[in-house]
């Protein structure tokens, strides 16, 4: 399946430009929106892996975050925005987990929210992300 990039980043500049991520994203009317269930910590049998590591844990959701776009056609480059969860009340760990996502989208930085929350859906997961895409076929 061949996509042409229908995802348009916007950067505003009456808001803060040292942020990490562009503060608006568009798509046009035809493209084909894809949204993904929360991308999570686990590998092909379903165990969750990196426990107590929310840098690894990151990582794995990054890679399955690509398997899932890829399997819909689409890619990194295609994210209109993302929801990244973190399971802690520390900022340092929610700082981890971003570091590690942002770093993953490299110059594509789609508007993003990153949160702390109490607890996630699996046993041990720390880290979860969830993303909308766009593309036109």
């Amino acid at each position: 399946m061949s996509a042409r990039r229908a995802v348009t980043l916007i950067r505003s500049g009456s808001l803060a430009g040292s942020v990490e991520y562009a503060h608006a994203a568009t798509a046009p009317a035809d493209a084909r929106l894809i949204f993904l269930a929360g991308a999570c910590p686990l590998d092909l049998q379903g165990v969750t892996v990196g426990v107590g590591d929310y840098a690894s844990q990151a990582a794995q959701c990054v890679t399955n975050l690509r398997t899932a776009l890829d399997d819909a056609g689409a890619g990194l480059s295609d994210v209109v925005s993302t929801r990244v969860l973190v399971a802690s009340t520390r900022q340092a760990d929610l700082v981890t987990a971003w570091r590690v996502v942002r770093a993953a989208f490299g110059d594509h930085d789609p508007p993003s929210t990153l949160l702390g929350v109490t607890v996630l859906g699996y046993d041990h997961q720390l880290v979860e992300i969830e993303a909308v895409a766009a593309v036109q076929d």
